[in-house]
């Protein structure tokens, strides 16, 4: 019996290949829908005007003054993507990271440019301080290591700022014990009870993070981030530090990065069914860009299937580089 004649002689119940065999139907039994309204877009903001800077280790991806950022944000809400998340290059650094809350720092300002030229986007603030300290740590050091207590104040007065500028949502990246209740009660205190909390809250020490640094020039000058960043060995203690983040008031959560970490995307969801985030980093985004220019990967097959991946985890709102390609490629 040859193999067309065998395969005849099999009696199946199911045979899952006829919903694969057309595009059609594979898209209409789709399980993970991907849009273009889950991505938030990283823009990194500078002083000056007319400033465009690419980032050599992240093709793509540039440092904006703020008229540009403007520019960008209207572009990416041309292409689908409704929000866009702005960190911070000052003009000037000291060892408390006092520009973290100047009212006319990059950030703030595209805030208040952004709402002027497109109020409907959503505007995020990453709110840390290691952009803005001559150290290039994450708060204020005290004897070498990060102070809690002291870092969370500045936060505090960081987060207020923005919020004063306009921002829709403030997003403290520094994982300090009790800032999300710090900023949550400040921010109500000023009356500005509608600006959401969309909280780091397992923030891995990740070695993905390397481009990042080169972007928001915001390398440690010595020692690293193990203090306060999660041990890529743990899940449980996620579980606990969303379950804190949420119980002092954060209105989303998020898991950084995002696909080496898709186990801890799913528990998060599963555990709380809250507002999920799920951040695509750097290096994630810049492997792909690398392997993509030696003919090793197809760049946007991979793009896609790799968001697909961090929605099918659970994640509710992915924050990517690839946000306005991804976006026109859902479109055509």
């Amino acid at each position: 019996m040859n193999p067309v004649q065998s395969a005849h002689t099999l009696e199946l119940v199911r045979r899952a290949r006829r919903l694969r065999r057309s595009t059609g139907v594979r898209g209409m039994v789709r399980e993970t829908r991907l849009s273009a309204e889950q991505f938030l877009y990283p823009l990194f903001v500078c002083g000056g005007t007319g400033a465009r800077r690419e980032v050599p280790s992240m093709p793509g991806v540039f440092q904006l003054s703020v008229d540009e950022a403007v520019r960008e944000t209207e572009a990416a809400r041309a292409d689908g993507v409704p929000g866009v998340l702005l960190f911070g290059l000052p003009d000037n650094k000291d060892d408390i990271g006092s520009a973290a809350y100047d009212a006319d720092a990059p950030v703030q300002s595209a805030v208040r440019a952004i709402k002027r030229s497109i109020p409907d986007t959503i505007v995020v603030t990453d709110v840390c301080l290691c952009e803005y300290t001559s150290h290039g740590h994450c708060g204020i050091l005290v004897d070498h290591e990060v102070a809690n207590d002291a870092t969370v104040d500045q936060l505090v007065r960081a987060a207020v700022s923005h919020a004063a500028a306009g921002a829709d949502i403030v997003a403290p990246s520094d994982m300090m014990d009790g800032r999300v209740g710090a900023i949550r009660r400040e921010l109500d205190s000023r009356g500005f009870e509608q600006v959401a909390i969309m909280s780091y809250a397992a923030k891995y020490c990740s070695g993905f993070y390397g481009p990042f640094r080169d972007a928001a020039d915001s390398a440690p000058k010595f020692g690293d981030r193990r203090t306060h960043q999660m041990d890529p060995a743990n899940v449980e203690e996620a579980l606990r530090e969303v379950a804190q983040d949420i119980e002092e008031g954060a209105d989303i959560v998020m898991v950084k990065p995002a696909m080496p970490y898709l186990d801890v995307v799913r528990r998060v969801k599963d555990a709380f069914n809250f507002p999920t985030a799920a951040y695509q980093v750097s290096g994630e985004y810049s492997m792909i860009k690398a392997a993509a220019a030696r003919g090793w990967l197809d760049e946007p097959r991979i793009m896609m299937e790799s968001l697909t991946a961090i929605a099918r985890a659970g994640a509710d709102i992915i924050i990517t580089y690839y946000a306005r390609e991804a976006a026109r490629a859902l479109k055509s």
